[in-house]
């Protein structure tokens, strides 16, 4: 394993092939991610994985979600039910969803400390999955933010933080590689 090559090497992956990762790999895969660094060892992270007929549940949550939010219409139009159906179905076809989320901290540095962590510890899984063929999604999106949202999936929204939900599987596509800002744009060094 050549780290640095996997670290230039990863892409994000937003087609999938329709093949399941095995759990045990997944395990893997996510234990790798627990060697983030964490402050005093708290180890904040948490992880739901959608599969199976598990999505079934969560799909029609991030559907009901992007209703109340304003995404998707509230209204019996037949553009309406057939951007519900393509939705659900591309949805549905996502081989893993992974929530990952922690609980909240009151103060607020203790929060920032979790929450990097939490990003951490998500940036390790998925060069972890990279090196074992697996493709993945980091996505922020706003159903996240939704208090209903999180009551659907069983989370408490006053102590509970999705950080992200993560779409895994095997890639269908790879994308090119796209270039980075040279470094020498965003470091400086303050010597006095």
């Amino acid at each position: 394993m050549d780290i640095l090559k996997t670290i230039k090497e990863r892409r994000t992956i937003h087609t999938f092939k329709q093949q399941e990762v095995d759990q045990a790999l997944l395990k893997k895969i996510f234990m790798y991610g627990t060697y983030a660094p964490t402050h005093y060892m708290k180890e904040p992270w948490r992880v739901k994985i959608y599969q199976g007929k598990g999505k079934q549940d969560f799909v029609k949550a991030i559907i009901q979600s992007y209703q109340r939010i304003g995404i998707i219409k509230k209204d019996n139009d037949p553009k309406t039910a057939k951007l519900i159906a393509s939705m659900t179905k591309f949805l549905l076809n996502i081989p893993h969803h992974a929530l990952i989320y922690f609980e909240i901290e009151d103060d607020p540095i203790r929060y920032e400390e979790e929450y990097a962590a939490v990003c951490a510890f998500i940036q390790n899984t998925q060069l972890a999955a990279w090196e074992f063929g697996v493709g993945m999604l980091w996505t922020i999106t706003p159903y996240m933010h939704d208090k209903e949202f999180l009551k659907d999936i069983e989370l408490d929204y006053m102590k509970t933080k999705i950080a992200a939900v993560m779409q895994i599987g095997y890639p269908k596509k790879i994308p090119h590689v796209k270039e980075r800002t040279p470094i020498e744009e965003k470091l400086t060094f303050i010597e006095k």
